[in-house]
């Protein structure tokens, strides 16, 4: 019994019990050691550097040992941390999303010496997109246009590390977060400290400090309030295990961050429509007859909104058209592929937006796609919606806990408001020479929460064949 239980022992926990006696006392004899001598031979700039750089290896020995603890740290980083000026607009939150990931790679390789992604329907469409985003990299390379040079080489590979950091995002939340207290803490944590810096703007006295708080590259995404309504409403709305305080606390939260993007940002059409569509979309998946009742009551409203936000700002949108139709054009030189990550913006001055040869970006994230990864990435992109819409929907059903079921709607509905978004240039794949890798550390949140859909399908799918298995023994 204890050879069999010594074999299937984790590696880590291995060297930690093989090793449980002599690694305290060095770690107590080097501690004292290093506190005597270092302050004696190194600067304080030098230990403070050398502090950090412990403290660093002991949060990766960390994440190791329990991934999940990683995610919820690259939330908090990706929400709160100031970043310093980095080469590519790099930032800390993107540069722990690659550690995450190379932690990741190096467990399955190393230490547990085989390569595995959990099952699932959503996983095959990401990866196709990351291969066809690689292969439109390389293809660009070639000179589409004789008057025109591409994009330098730094802007492509950033370009190229946004589509394949995305996916990556969502594979590190559907394979690392099994263990759903794990997924709770994460939707949490981003509902109270994201409503920190809703509360600012109607809260007075409070502005000053939580406007500081969440970071501007998060906040000036539509993907970031999107999914802020979304889990906060479906959590309020379908967490029936909740206690009836905190119902009230989320839907409060819901209802205000609504009010906030409506009414005190109104100018900023990202604030609002693509939340209410997640919104409508979780009632209208609650029931037919409630879809039936949305749709009724909701074509007024509807049609008052889209008409609200295209003549308030009517030349931005005539605009808009204009570099859509330009893009349209545009792709058709490379229609397959496109022109490869963050070279359309360098051929955009060969056609003349309103007699002007200027540089410009799509404002639509469909555009931009088609026009970077081409059709074939356009149609990966369509089918992991399509597979991800249809998991959701099955999920509702199938699901057992409060917790779970409120999650299952709130990936509806947030999926729903991120398809909007797309249209607005609210960036699920924010484009380099627009948003960038600043606003990346927002996009890269809903991929997270995607990839926890999945996770709840694992979940489901190991209680659903625990249920078989008894049932064939009894």
């Amino acid at each position: 019994m204890s050879t069999s239980r010594s074999l299937t022992r984790h590696p880590i926990e291995s060297i930690s019990s093989r090793s449980q006696q002599w690694v305290p006392w060095l770690i107590v004899i080097g501690a004292l050691l290093a506190s005597i001598t270092l302050p004696l031979i190194l600067s304080p700039t030098r230990v403070l550097l050398l502090a950090l750089a412990i403290a660093g290896v002991g949060a990766m020995i960390a994440f190791l040992r329990w991934p999940a603890l990683g995610l919820i740290a690259l939330l908090l980083v990706a929400l709160m941390a100031p970043s310093p000026a980095l080469p590519g607009g790099l930032n800390v939150a993107v540069a722990m999303l690659i550690l995450l990931l190379g932690l990741w790679f190096f467990r399955m390789i190393v230490l547990q010496q085989e390569m595995r992604f959990v099952t699932s329907r959503t996983i095959r469409p990401l990866l196709a997109l990351a291969g066809v985003a690689v292969l439109s990299f390389v293809i660009g390379q070639i000179p589409w246009f004789a008057t025109a040079s591409h994009a330098p080489i730094s802007a492509q590979i950033g370009g190229l590390l946004i589509f394949v950091l995305s996916v990556g995002a969502f594979l590190l939340a559907a394979n690392q977060l099994h263990d759903l207290r794990w997924l709770r803490w994460l939707t949490w944590l981003f509902i109270v400290i994201g409503w920190l810096h809703v509360a600012g703007w109607f809260i007075p006295g409070v502005g000053v400090v939580t406007s500081r708080l969440i970071q501007f590259g998060v906040i000036d995404n539509g993907i970031y309030w999107t999914w802020l309504v979304a889990l906060a409403a479906s959590q309020a709305y379908f967490n029936r295990d909740l206690p009836l305080f905190w119902r009230v606390v989320f839907g409060f939260i819901a209802v205000s961050t609504l009010y906030v993007g409506f009414m005190l940002n109104r100018d900023w059409k990202s604030g609002y429509l693509p939340p209410m569509a997640a919104v409508a979309a979780m009632v209208a998946a609650r029931s037919w007859r409630l879809a039936l009742l949305v749709g009724l009551l909701g074509v007024f409203p509807a049609l008052y909104l889209v008409s609200d936000a295209v003549g308030s700002d009517e030349y931005s949108y005539s605009t808009r058209v204009d570099a859509l139709l330009i893009m349209f054009e545009m792709a058709r030189v490379s229609p397959l592929l496109g022109f490869g990550p963050a070279n359309y913006y360098w051929y955009t001055p060969l056609y003349r937006i309103r007699g002007w040869e200027v540089t410009f970006n799509s404002h639509n994230q469909y555009a931009d796609i088609l026009a970077q990864i081409g059709i074939i990435g356009m149609a990966c992109f369509a089918w992991f919606v399509a597979e991800l819409g249809s998991l959701a929907w099955k999920l509702r059903t199938q699901v057992e806990d409060s917790f779970s079921r409120a999650y299952v709607y709130g990936v509806i509905g947030g999926l729903a408001g991120t398809v909007v978004a797309g249209v607005l240039a609210d960036w699920v794949f924010p484009f380099v020479y627009n948003i960038g890798m600043r606003g990346f550390r927002g996009s890269m949140l809903g991929w997270l929460f995607l990839g926890g859909l999945v996770s709840i399908e694992y979940v489901t799918r190991q209680r659903l064949a625990d249920t078989v298995t008894r049932s064939q023994a009894v």
